[in-house]
Formats: structure tokens, C-alpha cells, sequence
């Protein structure tokens, strides 16, 4: 079956239909990273976007369930150059085009993706609508890429109820995580070494989260604006403002700096893959990164008596870490929990627990 992609400048790209074939508009963006397709699709930060893969063959391990990062996948359409047919895995439970079927997650193959990335890196990250109707009207459609805002987001992937993981081994610490859209990978990270989690609803109110016996927030990854989400920021300044150790990621990097003072600004094309480079300003070394963010903190907003920036891109200059003046609490723009790597950067988990062990 034909699809079609069409992006909010006109562009039209055809190919093959793969999962799903109800109508996907959404924003466009493009992940560099060769592997982890799976982890994309359940990545909740991917929520309102459709993921166009810049490496050209897709699906050749297949899929299986355990390496899911939430309870389903999130991203609203998917692009590929080739698809695999069958998955060439000893722990390959399903196809990817079997994968995308179950979760009706509208696909296309056979675009040139190189073509496509080129464009969305020139002129940014775009709407763009992925239909599998032999005609449609490209005027109407201009008008609905035009009027299509993601917004909302956090509110669509956060649980509605609290969730607890018990500790891998001896139960060392209490943590809740602030669940904006959180991978599981990062509660894995924290089980692993010890900690008792309990994943909370983001809406959960700081009164609630301080009152618990918890020796430690961890703020999550998640999608869409920061900005937006002035009941979260509320929130967190009074979290910032106890004594309780604070670890925040991507989305929770950005919401803490938000609550402190600081602005957010949007990236023309956004930050997506598992090779971008990061110097830690400290430990004066690069570690490789694995990123997914549309949106950064604003370096130069940030009050030098409030935090100084730990973390700077490589390739842009862009802040990815604020290390707080209050104590025990620091926050990367990156994922350090990595799922499919790198994994340079988990020591900021350890770091973590050790400013846990030292409020105690």
C-alpha cells in the first residue's frame, strides 16, 4: 500500500505503507542513533512526534517486550528507508512491522531519510502529516499542519496512580521519581544499586512527596514544552526549597531551572540520538551521550547564585548540567541511564545515591 508524507513546507515524500494506516499529524523529528528503535517507540519524551530513523535499515533484531521503556509505545509515526522483514535475534519475540500493527503507530518505507533529515536539520523540526489515502486535498492539509500544536503532554504520559519497584538485593534507600514521562531504564539504574522506587504521578504535590519518608527525587525525562507546565514548576520550587537531594533529567533538568529562575528556549532541530558529546566542565572529559530533547536551558539566564552550569554540548555549546549552590542537588540535559548505550555517564547515578547517603 502507498504512503505519503507531507511536511509543512511543501515537501511530499512517498513510499510504502508499514504498521498502521490511519492519518498521523504530528512533528516531525530525526534520531541519528543505529540501534535502541524499540526504546525510541516507548520512549514517553516522544509523545505528539513522529521519529524519522537517519540510519537506513530498521527493525533487524525485531522486537521484544522486555526491552520496553513504558507500558506502550508513543510516537505517532515512524520513517524508515528499509524496513527489515524478519527480526535475526535469539531474544526476538515479533517483527517491528507486527509491532507497529498492534499499536496502530502509522509508518512508511523506501523514503530517502537522508533527503528528509537534511531538511528537517536546515529548517528545523516541522509538522508534518503521514497519510495512506490514495488522494487528499494538499491545501486542507497545509492548514491542519499549520493549526497542529503539541501540547499537554506530560499530562498524557504520567501515571495516574503511584507505582512501586523494589530494590535489586539490600534495600538501601527510599526514592521517589517524579514520573513526566520516565523510562524504566532510569528506575532500573536506581534498583540495581539498592533503591526501593516509587514512581509518582507528576501532579503528585511537594507536600505529599516530603511528607513520605523519601531520601531522594529523581525529576524525569518527558515530552513537550517545559515551559508550559506552571503547576509542575510550582511544585518543584518547594521541593528545592527542603533539604531533600535532588536528580533531574532532560525534562526535569529543564523544569527545575524553569523553577529557579531560569528560561527554556526551543533548538531549531533538537538534540536525538546515542552519539552526542558532552563535556562534564569538572571532570574536565567527554563522555558520548544519549539525548532526546526539542527544548534547552537558556545559559545565560541562569543565576550564578543559584546554579552554575556542570555539563556544555560539544557540538553547539549548549548547557546539558546545572549543578545547584543548595546542596545535594545537580541536573543533566542527557540520559545517562542510556538504553541502547552509551553508558559513560551512569556515575551521575552514583553520585545521586551518595548524596542521598549523605543527607542521612
Amino acid at each position: 500500500m502507498k504512503a505519503t508524507l507531507i511536511l509543512a513546507n511543501g515537501s511530499v515524500f512517498s513510499g510504502t505503507s508499514i504498521g498502521g494506516t490511519s492519518d498521523r499529524i504530528c512533528e516531525m523529528v530525526f534520531n541519528t542513533s543505529m540501534t535502541g528503535y524499540q526504546e525510541i517507540l516507548t520512549d514517553p519524551s516522544y509523545a505528539g512526534q513522529g521519529v524519522v530513523m537517519s540510519y537506513p535499515l530498521i527493525g533487524n533484531y525485531g522486537v521484544n517486550h522486555e526491552d520496553n521503556e513504558s507500558r506502550r509505545p508513543w510516537v505517532e509515526a515512524l520513517v524508515v528507508r528499509h524496513l527489515s522483514p524478519q527480526g535475526s535475534n535469539f531474544r526476538c519475540e515479533d517483527t517491528l512491522d507486527s509491532y507497529l500493527k498492534q499499536y496502530d503507530i502509522t509508518g512508511i518505507q523506501g523514503v530517502d531519510t537522508r533527503a528528509l533529515t537534511k531538511i528537517l536539520r536546515s529548517q528545523g523540526s516541522m509538522n508534518g502529516m503521514l497519510t495512506c489515502a490514495e488522494h487528499f486535498n494538499v491545501a486542507e492539509v497545509m492548514e491542519r499542519l499549520r493549526s497542529y500544536e503539541v501540547k499537554d503532554t506530560i499530562r498524557r504520559v504520567t501515571r495516574t496512580e503511584p507505582e512501586v519497584f523494589d530494590a535489586y538485593g539490600e534495600e538501601k534507600h527510599l526514592v521517589a521519581v517524579m514520573d513526566y514521562g520516565v523510562k524504566q531504564n532510569i528506575i532500573e539504574c536506581l534498583r540495581r544499586r539498592g533503591c526501593k522506587v516509587v514512581a509518582l504521578p507528576a501532579y503528585t504535590p511537594a507536600s505529599e512527596v516530603l511528607s513520605s519518608g523519601f531520601d531522594g527525587v529523581m525529576l524525569s525525562n518527558g515530552p513537550g514544552d517545559p515551559a508550559e507546565n506552571t503547576e509542575i514548576i510550582a511544585e518543584l520550587r518547594k521541593l528545592y526549597d527542603s533539604t531533600i537531594p535532588i536528580f533531574g533529567v532532560c525534562m526535569g533538568h529543564q523544569l527545575l531551572a524553569l523553577a529557579t529562575g531560569a528560561k527554556t528556549g526551543r533548538l531549531a532541530y533538537g538534540h536525538r540520538g546515542g552519539n552526542h558529546p558532552v563535556r562534564d566542565l569538572e571532570k574536565e572529559r567527554v563522555f558520548i551521550t544519549s539525548q532526546n530533547h526539542g527544548y534547552m536551558v537558556l545559559s545565560d539566564t541562569v543565576d550564578p547564585a543559584v546554579a552554575e552550569v556542570s555539563h556544555i554540548n560539544v557540538n553547539d555549546g549548549t548547557c546539558e548540567g546545572l549543578k545547584y549552590k543548595r546542596p545535594n542537588c545537580f541536573t543533566t540535559q542527557f540520559h545517562p541511564e542510556a538504553n541502547a548505550g552509551p553508558k559513560d555517564t551512569e556515575y551521575l547515578f552514583n553520585r545521586f545515591i551518595d548524596s542521598m547517603g549523605g543527607a542521612k
